[in-house]
């Protein structure tokens, strides 16, 4: 089984991460990509590489992208990445090189080619954006050959793909298996992107169809995008340390039977665009469909824990704002959101939407649970309409509590009238629950710029400056994450503890002067020598690889740099042999 990246990021007075300071990058060595992946192929740091097309991985061909690499597609081309089944995608930047993909008119803005600098921009839909494609259980009836139970050869088309000709495989998503692995995304920032096809066919910053738990998704920031910013279409993937700022549409989507879980997410609504809502204008933070028709399964069911949601009520002469609902609920889908924060909200903490307007028929529908019920029904009473015979095996991410709630969370500063008001329905500020609906403002500081009006009946104050550590409320959580190999199990409410900010040396954020750094400034953690795989330990998965490149010059199992990997390697990794410091 996969283990998850064990990132480590310090703070400290000694040692201040700049953002100018750090290397540059030369983007004058540019890769025109014009073809589809065929075998493996390695895009290394020293060049730029410029997506003309639409580029599938495919199946068979694993792309890795080292540390540093930047992806930058000329504006207009259409230029987009596509991972399919079967194939993988290993794209593992650092804290200190980043991998970013991103548009040439944002490559402009760099000072000297320092990913570190540039401006941000109120545009989107620049370049395309990254599809990954698995094969895992997904719930999806518009194709007609699927069934309402599980079933391994139930698939989807991909959104925002064209098939090449009748019977392209390559847009497919969906399979029988929730192990699948299509890699491993850690520290990349997507920029600007969200190619529009048509209506109501756009590209997400990221999107994940299928896509199995064996994948890792670690550290990933969204910032600008037409449609989305992360969309997850079933599977089983888990999700770390997301960033997902200014989305014209919802920040965080899921659909068609996602079972997976998420920690260390933070939301902040506004504008990508100058245009309506969902198309410029962020809309929902979140927004979960079970099953695209109510009764299939699996059905989404998933946990959150450590979000920090921020969205937009700044209003207009109207009274209008940008920004919608902190979670909005259809088609029978259920999530337990814990250690949270939700501040700012344009309007409701939760909404019953019953229906995503695709033909859904909502909750309770054909027996399956009502909307009421899932907040007071125990996790482990699985579905039993259209049941696998092993359903328990299908709901592992909830291990406790009940099939919907929002538990040890802050609420603050959401102003709608109609704010709490479903949420008190559901007893979500009932005693019991450890929220809070602060006074204070739970988070350490947050400025935002002057109101925008993108059309006549919306407004945005974007923000423009944020240090999203925990303050007040937010410092001490009541309970803690289930320690489960997954989620750390952290004492804070919200995504950022009272010391730590996650957002230093890899984001646009950081990049463009939003995220604040805290007192000392932001310090690059030392790598941990001999830990190849970047799992927190030295280990015999470590040894194995020194051993398989044994000889090989350049390669990440040369410790030392001599050019070779040999005993000096070898006696770097056996020093440090069941410890990363």
């Amino acid at each position: 089984m996969k283990t998850n990246l064990a990132i480590v990021v310090a703070f400290a007075g000694a040692t201040v991460l700049s953002t100018t300071v750090l290397s540059t990058h030369a983007l004058a060595a540019e890769v025109l990509v014009s073809a589809n992946i065929t075998s493996s192929t390695t895009w290394t740091k020293g060049n730029t590489y410029n997506l003309q097309t639409q580029i599938y991985v495919l199946p068979g061909a694993t792309l890795t992208i080292e540390p540093g690499t930047i992806i930058a597609s000329t504006s207009g081309l259409g230029g987009s990445l596509a991972v399919t089944r079967g194939a993988q995608i290993n794209a593992v930047g650092t804290q200190e090189e980043p991998i970013i993909f991103t548009s040439t008119n944002d490559t402009a803005t760099w000072t000297a080619g320092n990913p570190k600098s540039g401006t941000w921009r109120p545009v989107c839909n620049e370049w395309g954006n990254l599809t990954i494609m698995g094969r895992a259980y997904i719930s999806e009836n518009a194709v007609v050959t699927n069934t309402a139970a599980p079933n391994a050869n139930n698939i989807a088309t991909m959104e925002g793909l064209t098939a090449a000709v009748p019977g392209d495989t390559n847009v497919l998503y969906g399979g029988g298996n929730d192990l699948d692995d299509s890699g491993t995304l850690a520290f990349c920032s997507f920029r600007y992107g969200g190619k529009v096809i048509g209506l109501n066919n756009e590209l997400n910053g990221l999107s994940l169809g299928g896509v199995g738990k064996e994948t890792i998704i670690d550290h990933m920031e969204i910032m600008n995008n037409v449609d989305d910013g992360i969309e997850i279409w079933g599977g089983t993937v888990n999700l770390q340390y997301i960033s997902i700022w200014n989305i014209g549409d919802d920040s965080l989507d899921i659909d068609q039977g996602w079972r997976g879980k998420v920690q260390f997410g933070l939301i902040v609504q506004g504008y990508a665009a100058n245009a309506a809502q969902g198309s410029g204008v962020g809309d929902n933070c979140i927004e979960m469909d079970g099953a695209e028709q109510s009764d299939y399964q699996p059905v989404s069911t998933s946990v959150m824990y450590n979000m920090t949601v921020i969205g937009n009520n700044g209003s207009n002469a109207t009274g209008s704002n940008g920004g919608d609902h902190g979670v909005a609920y259809r088609d029978n889908a259920r999530s337990q959101i814990r250690q949270s924060i939700f501040m700012d909200l344009g309007e409701r903490l939760v909404a019953n939407d019953n229906i995503d307007g695709d033909g859904g028929a909502g909750y309770g529908f054909n027996g399956t649970h009502t909307w009421a019920a899932t907040w007071t029904t125990p996790f482990n009473t699985y579905p039993t309409v259209n049941a696998p015979a092993n359903t328990a095996s299908f709901y592992q991410s909830q291990t406790s509590g009940n099939l919907n709630e929002i538990k040890d969370s802050v609420f603050y500063n959401n102003i709608n009238t109609a704010a709490y008001t479903e949420a008190d329905l559901r007893g979500v500020r009932a005693k019991g629950n450890s929220n809070v609906t602060a006074t204070t403002l739970p988070i350490a500081a947050i400025t935002r710029g002057p109101v925008v009006n993108p059309t006549i009946t919306l407004a945005v104050k974007p923000v423009i400056a944020l240090d999203p550590r925990a303050a007040n409320d937010a410092v001490q959580s009541n309970g803690t994450a289930p320690n489960d190999g997954f989620f750390s199990p952290v004492s804070y409410r919200g995504a950022f503890g009272p010391t730590e900010n996650w957002l230093c040396g890899w984001t646009a954020a950081d990049a463009y002067g939003m995220n604040v750094a805290p007192p000392g400034g932001c310090v690059i953690a030392a790598p941990c020598i001999g830990d190849l795989n970047g799992d927190g330990a030295v280990s015999a998965t470590d040894l194995a690889q020194i051993l398989s490149e044994w000889g090989a010059g350049n390669t990440t199992a040369d410790l030392n740099a001599d050019g070779i990997v040999g005993a000096p390697d070898l006696a770097l990794l056996l020093n440090g042999w069941g410890t990363c410091p």
